[in-house]
Formats: structure tokens, sequence, C-alpha cells
């Protein structure tokens, strides 16, 4: 292909990411999933378990998955959620303080090493295109009903 797609772009970008991180996290026994749920998890509050699946953008039977092999690990423990008797909050244990600090340390190491490597002005006009493709596609502007 002459010309890359922009989906060709974002799908194998994102791939080579998604495979670096999860190299990373194999060095410690984890995956990338656990380390993005690690990160989503508030590390004090705890979050409650219906916001955590939209706050990730995950389907609740992947996160579902997830959450359960996370707490055979030992990197959360559920409790009641006082303000919604029929939820949960997911906490983290100790446990899960520690791989989630190991894991903000690799997402920061990551950023930094592209900062270090990009200049400000094309970061801005990335975050700018991402954003655009975002909202686009959130916003069903890309296919609509009358497309055939």
């Amino acid at each position: 292909m002459k010309d890359r797609t922009i989906d060709y772009i974002l799908r194998t970008t994102w791939l080579a990411v998604q495979k670096m991180y999860n190299e990373e996290a194999l060095k410690f026994d984890s995956t990338m999933a656990t380390g993005f749920t690690l990160l989503s998890i508030d590390p004090e509050k705890g979050t409650p378990s219906t916001a955590l699946g939209p706050k990730m953008g995950m389907e609740a039977t992947s996160l579902s998955r997830i959450l359960k092999a996370m707490e055979k690990k030992g990197l959360i423990d559920r409790h009641p959620n006082p303000e919604d008797g029929r939820g949960v909050i997911i906490k983290l244990t100790p446990f899960g303080v520690q791989k989630r600090t190991y894991s903000k340390d690799r997402v920061l190491t990551f950023n930094e090493k592209i900062k270090n490597n990009i200049s400000d002005e094309k970061l801005k006009h990335f975050n700018e295109v991402a954003d655009v493709i975002l909202e686009m596609v959130s916003n069903k502007k890309i296919y609509t009903p009358n497309d055939n």
C-alpha cells in the first residue's frame, strides 16, 4: 500500500504499543489489561465497579474476567458500596498499590520518551487529530444510517 490509511496507522501503532506494554508487564507476571485496570482504580477511595467499565471503555463481561483474575492474584478486594446497596467498590490491596506504582512508572516513562523525541507543536497537533477522530467516531459521524 503506497499511502497508509489513517486506520492502518492507528491500528499498527496501537498494536505495537500494546505489545510493548504486555512485554513489560510480563516481567512482573502481569498484563497490560491488568495494569490499565490498576491505573483506573482510585488508590485511596477505590472505584465503584459500575463506574470502572465506562471509565476504561470496556464491556462489563471483559472487565468482569479481568477483575476476577486480579482478585485471585490478591491485587484487589471488593467491598459493599455504602451509597448503593447493590453495587461494590473495587479497592486496591497493598500488593495492588505496589503493582499500580509499577504500571504508572511504565506509562510515565513511555510518555517522557515520546515527549523527548517529538516537539511540543507536533504533539499538540497529534492530540488535536486524535480528538477529532474520537469525536467523529463517538458521535457516529463516519458512517450514517443512509450509507450503504
